[in-house]
């Protein structure tokens, strides 16, 4: 099993570019990304350190709906949820996908992959990596899926430091904290994703403004937090409407505090 650090996070929109603006007016550094020539999809990209938002869309839906057929691949899941738009899956960075892979079969998970992919980038460059796709009929939360990219993480961050893609945000020094999910049950899911991936939780706790309880899985890069509904608010809602999802990404070192929704996700800086 590889080490562990968060990735990114995927969050589905219309119109990628479109929001790459609307982050920008936000006070949120943001470029644009490329496209995925085979699966049909193009993004834009918020970086974090080496922690990211992926702005993703569809230029070509007869594609994205043929590589759909991947189970439990993102794609598959953007079919699964009508191309709704919001946070959609987390990805967490790994340094052995195949003894990941092994590993997680032994679990008695369904496992596809690794498979290889590729993007290039507007410069032209071919970028290129491995996934690793993971479910189980028995978890109603989609689980993270997994990368493994084929550059050393120091080589990609000093290309993207030197492309102004990693840059500093006008709305402060931030960090990408965490990303929330709405869950019908804390423990249980702490547990079955703690026996997943050997990863610590945090202890529970009450999010007031989300009046809801939640406790965190700790992850390098940003930690995956899991919320409960203590009465009525959007946990509740959100879980009533959709189930169990991805719904928030929080952000550290805001200069100002604030809620935004972003095109079905809700943006929360403190």
């Amino acid at each position: 099993m590889g080490i562990y650090q968060f990735d990114h996070l995927v969050h589905f929109v219309k119109d990628p570019l479109q929001t790459m603006k609307v982050l920008k007016d936000i006070g949120l550094h943001a470029v644009e990304g490329g496209r995925h020539e085979s699966y049909g999809t193009y993004n834009s990209l918020s970086y974090f350190d080496l922690s990211y938002i992926e702005i993703i869309g569809v230029f070509n839906q007869e594609l994205v709906e043929e590589a759909a057929g991947i189970e439990y691949s993102l794609r598959e899941s953007f079919v699964h949820n009508n191309y709704s738009e919001g946070l959609t899956r987390v990805a967490i960075r790994t340094e052995d996908i195949e003894a990941d892979a092994k590993r997680f079969r032994d679990l008695g998970l369904e496992v596809n992959g690794p498979l290889p992919l590729s993007r290039k980038r507007p410069d032209g460059k071919l970028i290129t990596w491995r996934l690793l796709y993971i479910g189980s009929k028995d978890h109603d939360l989609e689980m993270p899926f997994f990368i493994q990219w084929d550059d050393e993480d120091e080589v990609r961050k000093e290309e993207l430091i030197d492309q102004s893609v990693i840059a500093g945000h006008g709305r402060g020094d931030l960090e990408l904290s965490s990303i929330g999910f709405t869950v019908h049950d804390v423990e249980e899911t702490i547990k079955k994703w703690c026996n997943c991936f050997n990863l610590e939780a945090s202890d529970i706790f009450v999010d007031k403004e989300l009046n809801a309880k939640g406790q965190a899985l700790l992850l390098d890069g940003g930690n995956l937090v899991f919320y409960s509904p203590l009465g009525e608010g959007t946990v509740k809602t959100l879980l009533d409407e959709r189930g169990e999802i991805p719904f928030i990404a929080d952000f550290s070192g805001s200069a100002e505090k604030e809620v935004i929704n972003v095109f079905g996700a809700l943006y929360r800086f403190k």
